[in-house]
This record gives C-alpha cells, sequence and structure tokens, in this order.
C-alpha cells in the first residue's frame, strides 16, 4: 500500500489533530495615561508587566512526525501573531511601583485610624476619635460632630474638636440652613452627600450670621460628611471639618476620609444602641429605688448607686416605721440585665410590706422574704441585710443574709459589725440566721454596701475588705458629719482613677446612716 501525503484539513487523523495548535499570541492592551488614576492594581500590573521574548518550550517549532510537512499553514482560524510589540512606556515601572507604594501606605493608615476607633467603648469617646482621625486625614485643625439620630430617641450631642463650648455656642446660634450639617441633618436639598464649601467668606449667599460667626472663629473653609450606617440606614448625625485658610480636601483624601466614616458610622450605630440599652436600664433601676430617702429624727441618710452596663439587682431602701423607728436594706439578686432588675423590684417592694408588719425582728422579715423568693423565684437567688433602727437609742438589731457585714466608721473606731455566717436566700430549703445588736455612739457612721463595692476593686475578698476598711478609717475628719461626704470619700479612696464613676460589670451600693 502506497502512502499518501495527509491533507491539511483533515482532523480525523489523531496526529493531526495533536498538531492542531495555535501559535502563542501576544496581545496588547494600552490604556491613555491620562486615565492611569483610575488604574486598578490588577490593570495597572497588566499593562505594564514587561514582554519577554517566547521560552524554548512554548515557541513553535517544526514538527518531527513522519509524513506531515513541517511548514504547516496556521489554521483559518487562529490569530495571527503580532508583528511588533509597542514599546513600554518609559518610567512605568517606577510610576507603578510609586502608585502601589502610596495605595499601600493609604490602607495602612486606614487600617491604624479603624483600629483606633474599634477600641473605643463609649459613645463620646468614638465621637472625639472621629473628629481627630478625620481632622488627620482632610487636613484641618478644628472640626465638630453632631450626634442627632434621625429616628429622634437620642441621645443628641455636639462635640468639638479645638472648639470649645463657647465657640460652639457660637455656632449654634447660626440658623441651621446656612450650616453644612444643617442640611444635612435636616435633609435639605445639596445635603445627601459630602459638602464643601472651600471659600466660605467669598459666597454670595452665605448667611450674615454664619459670616459673622466665621470671621469671629477664624475659620475660612469646610468640609461635611454625613454619618450613615450602611447602605439605606438612618443618618445619625454629621460631621464638619474647619479650614483656617481657604482649602479644600484633595480626591484622594475625600475617598479616604470617605471609607473611614461609613465605617466609623458603623461603629458609632453599635455604640448608639449599647448606650440607649444603659440608659434604658438605669432609668429602670432608678425608678424601682427610692427617689429620695426619708427624714429621720436623730439620724441623717446618704446612698450611692452604681448601674453596670448591663444593669444589676442591687438595690437599697430605706424607710420610716411605726414608733419612730428607720428600716434600712441592701440587697443583690442574682443575674443582669431585665429579668434580675424586675425581680429585684419585686423583692424589695415584698420586704418594704414585712419591714412594716415585723420590723422590729429583722430575722422575721428575712424569713418572710425567702419563702417569697422560693416560692416565687425558684431559679433565683439574693443577699439581704435588713437592719431596724431605734434613731432616739442610736440602737440597731440587724440581720443578714449571705451579705457582706456593715462597717461602723466613728471617731475612736472603725471596724466590721460581727454578723454570723449565713446562706443567701433562696439557697436552703429554709434560712434562719441570729440576729445581731450593736449601739452606736453620737457621731458615728454605719455603712451598709453590696458585694460589687468589693468586686470592682479586682483584689481578692480579704484584700478588698482590707482596702474599704482603711478607706473608712482615712475618712478626714472635717467631713465626717456628713454621710454624702464620708460616702464619696470611701467610694474614691476604694474604686480609685474614675472606677467609681466609670461603668462596670458589677453595681455598687452604698448607704450611710449617721447618728446624732
Amino acid at each position: 500500500m502506497t502512502d499518501e501525503p495527509s491533507d491539511p484539513a483533515d482532523t480525523s487523523d489523531p496526529s493531526r489533530t495533536m498538531l492542531d495548535i495555535p501559535s502563542r499570541v501576544r496581545v496588547h492592551v494600552e490604556t491613555p495615561l491620562a486615565a492611569q488614576n483610575d488604574m486598578g492594581v490588577c490593570d495597572a500590573s497588566e499593562q505594564y508587566a514587561p514582554v519577554r521574548e517566547p521560552d524554548a518550550m512554548n515557541a513553535p517549532h517544526p514538527s518531527k512526525v513522519a509524513g506531515i510537512d513541517s511548514t504547516v499553514p496556521s489554521p483559518a482560524h487562529t490569530v495571527a501573531p503580532a508583528s511588533a510589540t509597542p514599546p513600554v512606556p518609559p518610567g512605568a515601572g517606577a510610576l507603578l511601583q510609586d502608585r502601589l507604594a502610596g495605595w499601600v501606605s493609604d490602607l495602612t493608615t486606614l487600617h491604624e485610624l479603624t483600629e483606633r476607633l474599634a477600641r473605643t467603648a463609649t459613645l463620646p469617646d468614638a465621637l472625639q476619635e472621629v473628629l481627630r482621625a478625620g481632622s488627620a486625614l482632610v487636613g484641618a485643625r478644628r472640626g465638630l460632630v453632631v450626634l442627632e439620630p434621625a429616628d429622634g430617641l437620642g441621645p443628641d450631642t455636639t462635640i468639638g474638636l479645638g472648639l470649645g463650648r463657647a465657640d460652639l455656642g457660637h455656632i449654634e446660634t447660626v440658623p441651621r440652613s446656612s450650616m453644612s450639617y444643617g442640611r444635612i441633618l435636616d435633609g435639605l436639598p445639596g445635603g445627601e452627600g459630602e459638602i464643601a464649601q472651600p471659600d466660605l467668606l467669598s459666597e454670595n449667599g452665605l448667611d450674615p450670621r454664619h459670616r459673622e460667626v466665621a470671621a469671629r472663629l477664624g475659620y475660612a473653609a469646610s468640609y461635611a460628611l454625613p454619618l450613615t450606617a450602611g447602605e439605606g440606614a438612618d443618618r445619625l448625625g454629621a460631621a464638619v471639618w474647619l479650614y483656617d485658610e481657604p482649602a479644600e480636601p484633595a480626591e484622594r483624601r475625600r475617598h479616604l476620609v470617605g471609607l473611614y466614616v461609613r465605617h466609623a458610622a458603623e461603629h458609632l450605630a453599635r455604640l448608639l444602641e449599647l448606650e440607649r440599652t444603659r440608659a434604658c436600664m438605669t432609668t429602670m433601676t432608678e425608678e424601682l429605688l427610692p427617689s429620695r430617702l426619708p427624714r429621720v429624727a436623730g439620724v441623717q441618710l446618704a446612698a450611692r448607686h452604681r448601674t453596670g452596663p448591663r444593669g444589676g439587682g442591687d438595690w437599697y431602701d430605706a424607710l420610716p416605721l411605726p414608733d419612730a423607728a428607720l428600716g434600712l436594706a441592701v440587697g443583690s439578686v442574682s443575674g443582669s440585665g431585665p429579668s434580675a432588675v424586675a425581680a429585684m423590684g419585686r423583692l424589695r417592694a415584698s420586704l418594704r410590706a414585712y419591714a412594716v408588719m415585723e420590723g422590729e425582728d429583722p430575722v422575721a422579715v428575712l424569713s418572710d422574704l425567702e419563702l417569697l423568693l422560693r416560692l416565687t423565684e425558684p431559679a433565683r437567688s439574693a443577699t439581704a441585710l435588713f437592719a431596724y433602727c431605734e434613731p432616739a437609742l442610736r440602737k440597731i438589731t440587724l440581720a443578714g443574709a449571705g451579705h457582706c457585714p456593715p462597717l461602723l466608721v466613728g471617731a475612736r473606731r472603725t471596724e466590721f459589725v460581727e454578723t454570723s455566717v449565713s446562706a443567701p436566700l433562696g439557697m436552703l430549703a429554709c434560712w434562719e440566721a441570729p440576729s445581731v445588736e450593736l449601739e452606736a455612739e453620737a457621731g458615728e457612721t454605719v455603712l451598709l454596701y453590696t458585694d460589687g463595692l468589693l468586686h470592682r476593686t479586682g483584689d481578692p475578698v480579704d484584700r478588698a475588705f482590707a482596702r474599704l476598711h482603711a478607706a473608712a478609717a482615712g475618712v478626714p475628719r472635717p467631713i465626717r458629719h456628713d454621710p454624702g461626704a464620708v460616702a464619696d470619700h470611701v467610694l474614691r479612696t476604694v474604686l480609685p482613677e474614675g472606677l467609681d464613676t466609670a461603668d462596670g460589670t458589677e453595681d455598687v451600693v452604698l448607704l450611710a446612716a449617721r447618728f446624732e
């Protein structure tokens, strides 16, 4: 049989199919240099990638298969290779490196600023951080942020950077429609996005009062952004940065501050919800506690209460009783949140009823309270201390259920009252503990408190008790006649560096009774 030459168009032969591979094609897409500012990292890398000669493995080479011509014409569907490669623009590699370095620097700056913002735990701190970071990004020295949620539930506040309270007062005298933040907050035309006023004093339609305040405070330009947490979300407020001279941020700065403010608004929205929850819990707790302490002859009263962010079950009470007596009580319900606050309210109201009926017997009062708790709140426990005081005799009869012992503070002694060890309410099938009697001297103060005061110190229990004792012993003599001043001194000493006012996981109750 005679071998005949194969038809190049015939693809039935496996050998032919193997060799029907298109030649390598190099496609070069040129981007005008004027559009490089809108170019992404991947686009720039593709355009300015160096064009190399084809390597030996990829280069077309003559076929080595017997019976097939090595100069096979290219198939009709194959694009002919480019005859010449356009020259690479001079300095393109350096330009790309500069742009990449700028992008990395911007991303690093943005990451650092958002990390600092994420470390803020309160709304005022976060607003201050937004102002500081935005000031650095847009190149302004001063600014203000107006928090005014669109839902009208508050809280509403204005915080300034480089502006005192008087300066903010002057700005608030300007009609809102003339201020950039006012147009944003009120939804006026032009207030949907950023508002740049590069030269305020040269604007023809500027409100005269705005011109006067700008000249007085020394700012000539402003740049404002809305604070909106995500697409379609309600606005939270507006931030404005003020320039001392006519100016406006460049496009790159606008892009960066826009990214930062969008992230900041989401963080502010979370803190806003936390602030509202905290305010609601504080209001509920305060409403369930005495709105004012009673006035009873022979004794002066003062109380200090700190509520944790989630709301706890610590409480206190002071109520006049028959025969010119006085009932004092402190306690703590296990758990936190709305359920604990509600349980605290029910327990306090019940104790008041039991105290009126049989207050002269503190053990009976706590026994009744324990029975009620076990029947109505079987999954909850509580500690409590009730004291029946006779101010005319300066005599106190008290009983405690798993509660901290009172502290007696006077000119000649500072000591804890010896109370018997007892279990909290709801822990045993039948609670019982003996009562304790003591007599206070004239001018002495009895401190009743909850264990949150000890827990907030972060110290072991014995060290926390020692710190409390030292704080009470160190009360300055000139303020010993004022139970409120005594309570404040003890709080500041036991919880230094602002821990007495800062939010903590534990509630704190301190009730002071000074006998005359």
